[in-house]
């Protein structure tokens, strides 16, 4: 797949760069890419809920009365969960919510992510963008010259890159990445992918980071 390399400013630089077929035009597979966006969602969750339980919250052990001739219900002590301030029935306890994949599984929901977004024509390849001090404002007239700056956007480098990563952190919706830590559940949550020449080359030259 030939994708034209554009510069700072939008244009065609007369150069163009091959996409492998075998990463960016598989069949994508749904199931292994809502198992990642899953498994990364729910890395994000501490799981530290928890309430506590009859013999847990404070009260008298004493039972309220005796149990018949009472002409109500039986009842235990005032910890009782039909009591305010008693404790609660089936609540939530500490538990881990990791989800496990394995390597194989993870490399192909990326590369069926990342074939999406190729036939969604949501890929830009931008000559390598150097910044001699951070510049947030230069880095927005980069992203409106490539039509990208009211869409969620990930700028995929391939090493990192302290002035460009400094030029857009504070810029809405727009994440700067290296290929090498891009996930599955970034490239689905993006609307295009911006990758330099520099990161699309390391295709190219076989050294994909999957």
């Amino acid at each position: 797949m030939q994708v034209d390399v554009l510069n700072i400013q939008g244009l065609k630089t007369g150069r163009t760069v091959e996409l492998p077929e075998d990463i960016f035009g598989v069949e994508p597979n749904d199931h292994v890419i809502y198992l990642a966006v899953k498994q990364y969602l729910a890395a994000g969750r501490a799981g530290t809920h928890k309430v506590k339980t009859r013999a847990e919250v404070k009260g008298a052990s004493r039972k309220l009365h005796k149990q018949k001739g009472t002409g109500g219900a039986r009842k235990g002590n005032i910890r009782n969960p039909l009591y305010k301030g008693g404790g609660s029935i089936f609540g939530p306890k500490p538990h881990k919510y990791d989800l496990k994949l394995n390597r194989k599984e993870k490399d192909l929901a990326k590369v069926s992510a990342l074939s999406y977004k190729a036939k969604d024509a949501a890929i830009i390849v931008v000559e390598d963008i150097e910044f001699s001090t951070p510049k947030t404002k230069q880095a927005v007239e980069i992203l409106k010259s490539l039509n990208v700056a009211d869409k969620k956007t990930i700028i995929i480098l391939p090493e990192y890159n302290d002035t460009l990563y400094l030029s857009t952190r504070n810029v809405p919706n727009v994440t700067t990445t290296l290929l090498a830590d891009v996930n599955t559940y970034e490239i689905m949550n993006a609307d295009t992918l911006v990758f330099t020449e520099n990161a699309v080359n390391i295709f190219a030259d076989d050294q994909v980071v999957a």
